[in-house]
């Protein structure tokens, strides 16, 4: 058992899944980042509070504000815990409690919804972001935190010191190397680690308080008027100075079931490319991260939908999937499927190909036609004969994103021309 089980502290648990995800467009037009649909069956926020379910974190509330209801309404109902027991997963939209202003960013969001702070009364609070694809046991986060007896905790993930500018970077004191010397935001002067100086850790977004510093530095935090009311910007600098915050090295997470292939994966999925990547990086033989590790599995609801079907098998107009990822209720009818996932109830029809993409729920691909590399948002119909990814400047015309590695993204309902 993890010693702060033992111990019994309160814990309660936030997630921060306000995010607009404008580097997302346009899978982001008509709902919030955490709510985009990921490995067919998923939604983005379903890994956060996975991880804090799994963690044995049982009193959760997911702060939302942009474009909500989809995310609202997933959370609603799929994240149903006993109330019997007094456990929760609880949506709270902004609802301006303290001012006419919505939420002005991630500790705004905090301060703002403090009374559900004050309400459930809890030693610990473990934020977490909604919109990164990993594993992790919070447990072993909290028993450091703990042991420590800080102000907060961060979580950090090793990466390239070549990669530095793209991240919160988290500088340690050499004499403790747990310890928070310095938080950098993008810095293009960075130092590495003392144990290994081509890295350096990057603020993974996740964070264990101690309630009454959480408290405290929200409050403190809302009265600065030159702040952005950043919890990595702003918060762990604050608690920095102080002397209170400490890091923890997520390399040292141990997750029941995780394989070497797969140990310590985390992807920011803040780009159309890096969603694209991390779904290619699941249907590998060996995937880079692994969906079918049933010791810490990942929930969701999906509804009442019958399996997927593949039919015809005749030569030229054979229904097959390969290296693919295939969500309940789709129908492959005579159509070829490589490297590519599709979501809930998508439709394929004969004589079509579709490679290296990624359909959500509701695509329909009539006959005859070629899709390469290509994110397709939901209830799209692509008419018979159609040609995508193969010609940049086609594409374009037909008023597809392409990004600038040749990824094309077809949005919710936009209608295609062959």
């Amino acid at each position: 058992m993890a010693p702060w089980r033992q111990r019994g502290p309160k814990m309660l648990a936030i997630v921060l899944a306000g995010g607009e995800g404008k580097r997302l467009m346009p899978l982001t037009r008509d709902r919030a980042k955490p709510a985009v649909p990921f490995a067919g069956i998923y939604r983005l926020v379903d890994f956060a509070l996975s991880n804090v379910i799994n963690s044995g974190i049982l009193k959760v509330v997911v702060l939302t504000q942009y474009k909500s209801h989809s995310l609202d309404r997933h959370v609603a109902k799929s994240w149903r815990m006993s109330t019997m027991l007094g456990n929760y997963v609880a949506p709270i939209p902004a609802q301006q409690r303290v001012g006419k202003n919505w939420y002005l960013g991630s500790a705004d969001a905090i301060y703002q919804s403090l009374n559900v702070v004050e309400d459930e009364k809890p030693d610990i609070v473990v934020v977490v972001g909604a919109d990164h694809v990993y594993r992790m046991d919070f447990s072993h986060m909290v028993a450091q935190h703990l042991e420590t007896g800080n102000g907060v905790t961060v979580a950090a993930i090793r990466q390239p010191i070549s990669l530095a500018d793209q991240f919160g970077v988290i500088e340690v004191d050499p004499s403790d190397t747990r310890r928070i010397s310095a938080f950098r935001e993008k810095p293009r002067t960075p130092r590495g680690l003392p144990d290994s100086p081509g890295e350096v850790l990057a603020s993974m977004g996740n964070y264990v308080f101690d309630v009454d510093a959480l408290i405290d530095a929200v409050t403190t935090d809302h009265t600065v008027a030159s702040s952005k009311h950043d919890m990595g910007g702003d918060i762990v600098p604050a608690l920095v100075d102080r002397g209170r915050a400490f890091a923890y090295d997520f390399k040292d997470n141990i997750v029941p079931g995780a394989e070497d292939r797969d140990r310590g994966y985390w992807r920011d999925v803040g780009t159309l490319d890096s969603y694209f990547e991390a779904h290619m990086d699941l249907i590998s033989i060996h995937p880079v991260f692994n969906l079918y590790n049933y010791e810490w599995p990942i929930y969701t609801n999906y509804g009442p939908m019958p399996p997927a079907k593949f039919v015809h098998g005749e030569a030229g107009r054979f229904g097959e999937a390969l290296n693919s990822m295939v969500a309940p209720g789709v129908i492959v009818s005579g159509a070829r499927v490589q490297n590519s996932v599709l979501g809930p109830r998508v439709r394929i029809h004969s004589y079509t190909t579709v490679e290296d993409s990624i359909l959500l729920d509701d695509v329909q691909v009539r006959r005859n036609c070629r899709i390469k590399r290509t994110i397709i948002d939901k209830d799209v119909v692509v008419p018979e004969g159609t040609v995508i990814g193969e010609d940049r400047a086609h594409d374009q015309e037909r008023g597809f994103v392409v990004t600038d590695s040749g990824l094309v993204v077809i949005g919710k309902g936009q209608k295609v021309t062959p």
